[in-house]
């Protein structure tokens, strides 16, 4: 068995370096600040471990910031600038947390190597340390990001939706280069975190006109344990978990969920539910020869390294931001 599981950890490096190399050529490359700032990862993973440490919520918040980074204006940390009308104040964004991670990563940053290490990058890196700490794969990342000077709140209306249909999402991820593999293993990152009630609470009571009012969709035993999570008349901004069961663990329960109608989105029940995305759910959610997950680790990170690439800024384009919650 332990020369079973040598084997297997060597196939899965190889996967892993394999998966990033893909990535190279685009402007970005692994070890870009090797030699401008030989420790800004290392920097950066302590950063995230030790808020991590004291609250443990802010790895899925770094995961969906860089995720709703990168599908406007590509990835380039627009989401952190702050002011009136920015990303951050937009609706889908309102909730979003782990700000003040990022800061502090920039301030150590800055620190060390004075205009070197781009926010882009940092949100990168801190998307990759939240999995590794909540229990996924590591990766590489590929570096070398620069910061974008624009940031508007009304550029945020092509970020996916909690009651997008399935097409409405493929034609998303699609638009910024992404397959509905892509789709369905990024969503998979909703193996960690939660979401506010007042975000799904209308599946529970006020679906549809008729019997119980609730989604079809969700299972009757399920649908009672959310209900009493999620009280029709209750706190719209209470949180409940994503993956009932295995919130806080990177792992392949939430796809399980999906099949037994516990998905707590709609747009995430739905992937279930259309023929184009039902195939992914279930591959990703058995055992692949005995060792769970596996499968769906290496294809979360192949579609990672893929994401944090869209219409990146490299080059003399964009700027290395001193603050990330401002242009210079």
């Amino acid at each position: 068995m332990a020369a079973l599981h040598t084997y297997f950890s060597i196939f899965l490096l190889f996967l892993l370096a394999l998966v990033t190399s893909t990535a190279q050529g685009q402007g970005t490359r692994v070890g870009f600040y090797r030699k401008t700032c030989p420790k800004a990862e290392e920097i950066v993973r302590s950063t995230v471990k030790s808020h991590f440490r004291s609250d443990p919520t802010i790895a899925p918040g770094l995961l969906r910031m860089h995720f709703h980074d990168c599908f406007v204006h590509g990835c380039d940390a627009s989401i952190l600038i702050s002011g009136s009308n920015t990303e951050r104040t937009a609706p889908p964004n309102s909730l979003l947390r782990g700000y003040e991670v990022i800061d502090d990563a920039k301030t150590k940053l800055e620190a060390a190597c004075p205009g070197v290490v781009s926010c882009a990058d940092i949100l990168a890196l801190t998307a990759r340390d939240s999995v590794v700490l909540t229990k996924g794969l590591s990766w590489a990342v590929p570096t070398g990001r620069r910061d974008g000077r624009i940031s508007l709140a009304s550029d945020t209306s092509n970020l996916p939706g909690f009651t997008d249909s399935v097409d409405v999402q493929k034609k998303k991820f699609a638009d910024k280069g992404l397959n509905t593999q892509d789709l369905v293993a990024l969503v998979g990152g909703h193996t960690i975190g939660t979401s506010a009630c007042q975000f799904f609470r209308y599946r529970l009571y006020n679906f549809t006109t008729t019997g119980n009012g609730a989604d079809p969709t969700i299972s009757p035993a399920f649908l009672s344990q959310i209900r009493a999570l999620c009280p029709q008349n209750g706190d719209g901004s209470k949180r409940v978990v994503l993956d009932t069961g295995s919130g806080s663990t990177f792992d392949v329960s939430y796809f399980k969920n999906l099949m037994k109608g516990r998905g707590v989105l709609e747009s995430d029940q739905k992937l279930w539910m259309d023929a184009s995305t039902k195939t992914y759910v279930r591959r990703f959610a058995g055992p692949v020869r005995g060792l769970r997950g596996l499968r769906f680790g290496v294809e979360f990170v192949r579609s990672m390294v893929k994401m944090s690439n869209i219409e990146v800024k490299t080059g003399t384009q964009g700027e290395i931001r001193r603050v990330c919650s401002a242009v210079n």
